[in-house]
């Protein structure tokens, strides 16, 4: 990998990141337009997301399971609004084995409908309820304008699917994984998330209700990065999925879905990255900490080495890379690994050895200021802290840049202006034609109407009638 600067983000955003995923190796373009490769960095990156998603989903009472690539054409033309939502996105078979097939099949946009189907066979009885099912997967849509991990032909992701007896407990499953989708934004990745309700333009092809989590990236743009779904009785009515109650009536389940994509990885690299690269949070990042040996000569090398190994040892509670590469300096590893976000970068000098130390050098504070020497006695401890300052460090630098880039502006006029720097808080009357509007005056759409409401009521920015809910307007990925 060369060391050549990336494109500054202030000149050209789309550039620099279309480089930074590149050169920090976390992906390729694939032969099939549209299609990417994730590399070993990209994948190693999301892996950590699904294991602190896995744990958060267990904890939670769910399990996975495996459904096929393949549906039946017929499966996604039972739920009126599903098929006409996905129509113009899917990749359908029409011949296996040499021959033509009596029935097309599509490759998943997703498997509300397959999954729906499978329910129908295995719930019979209130006591097969709730069914809490999650799998990790990947999903075909066929999009005209790609960009990796953003918007792909094919995306890796998970999707939960749940069926309930009643619409409260299907209610209460949509608002828990939105919570959890929220959590792990913020806990795990640093990512500052509003969760909200989708304006009925904006909701899922087939759902009663869809709820997201929206972030500002670092150009202002918005992305909406996990979604749940409350899908009420559409797909139970479209698929038979009926239990006998306790009072042995026949009764449609109440479903939900929710789904966390690749997607997420471009928020991570769009919320923190820097003009050095990436900056990756410490409970995601492949490599926690990247030690540098530095030597001139063999001597001072049987000294530096052993120190390193001992020092492995030391830290081995932590995801560790160390850098002994002998055909680059120090100054390109540093680089390098800037690239790559590796939280914390640990030199080790002949001076070092001598005064039983580190010098360490946090990737979200540049240059001397984040600087430190740190003694090798208490070091796991003091890594520990400094991962954990770390992460706080870049949620509040996030949300900090986010809050000062929402305005509420005071007329439609100044919304129009607000749109090219940021994002409108504005109340909205939940009429279509409103939110058409502003899409077309500013290409902006509404985000989501915030759980986080102010209470009372205001105008309509659009057209000034009265108006019980404020909702975000923003220009979007």
């Amino acid at each position: 990998m060369d060391n050549e600067k990336l494109t500054p983000r202030s000149e050209n955003f789309s550039e620099w990141y279309n480089q930074l995923i590149q050169r920090a190796e976390l992906a390729d373009n694939a032969p099939v337009r549209g299609c990417m490769v994730v590399r070993p960095l990209g994948w190693a990156l999301w892996e950590n997301i699904q294991s602190a998603l896995d744990k958060r989903f267990k904890d939670t009472g769910h399990v996975n399971a495996a459904f096929p690539l393949l549906i039946p054409m017929s499966f996604l033309q039972k739920e009126k609004e599903h098929v006409k939502g996905f129509s113009p996105e899917l990749a359908v078979v029409t011949h296996g084995g040499g021959q033509e097939l009596e029935e097309p099949l599509v490759v998943r946009p997703t498997s509300e409908t397959i999954i729906g189907y499978m329910y129908s066979k295995w719930i019979k009885s209130y006591r097969d309820l709730p069914v809490l099912i999650n799998q990790w997967g990947n999903v075909v849509r066929w999009e005209m304008r790609t960009r990796p991990f953003l918007r792909t032909l094919e995306f890796y992701w998970q999707e939960g699917h749940t069926a309930h007896a009643t619409e409260k407990e299907a209610d209460e499953e949509t608002m828990r994984m939105l919570e959890v989708y929220t959590r792990f934004a913020v806990d795990e990745a640093a990512v500052p998330v509003i969760p909200g309700r989708k304006s009925d333009t904006e909701r899922f092809a087939g759902a009663v209700r869809t709820y997201s989590i929206e972030a500002m990236m670092g150009d202002t743009k918005a992305l909406q990065s996990g979604t749940s779904h409350l899908l009420g009785q559409n797909f139970a009515k479209a698929f038979e999925i009926q239990y006998l109650d306790e009072n042995n009536t026949q009764q449609y389940c109440w479903t939900t879905s929710w789904g966390l994509s690749t997607r997420f990885i471009g928020a991570i690299i769009m919320t923190h990255g820097d003009d050095q690269g990436l900056v990756l949070p410490p409970k995601l990042a492949p490599i926690q900490i990247v030690i540098v040996p530095i030597y001139k000569n063999d001597e001072e090398r049987s000294k530096v080495m052993p120190f390193i190994e001992n020092l492995k040892g030391v830290l081995s509670d932590f995801r560790i890379k160390v850098d002994d590469r002998t055909e680059v300096t120090p100054g390109f590893k540093y680089n390098d690994w800037e690239m790559r976000g590796v939280p914390v970068r640990l030199e080790v000098g002949p001076r070092d050895v001598e005064k039983n130390s580190v010098m360490s050098a946090r990737r979200d504070i540049p240059g001397r200021d984040g600087k430190k020497i740190l003694s090798l006695e208490g070091l796991s401890g003091e890594i520990s802290n400094l991962l954990k300052e770390i992460h706080t460090s870049m949620y509040e630098k996030a949300k900090a840049f986010r809050d000062s880039h929402i305005f509420d502006p005071k007329d439609y006029e100044e919304l129009k202006t607000t749109i090219e720097k940021g994002w409108a808080f504005s109340w909205w009357c939940g009429d279509g034609s409103c939110e058409a509007k502003v899409k077309e005056d500013t290409k902006a759409t509404t985000r989501c109407i915030p759980l986080d409401q102010p209470g009372g009521k205001g105008k309509c920015i659009v057209c000034g009638k009265e108006a019980h809910e404020k909702v975000y307007f923003s220009k979007a990925y």
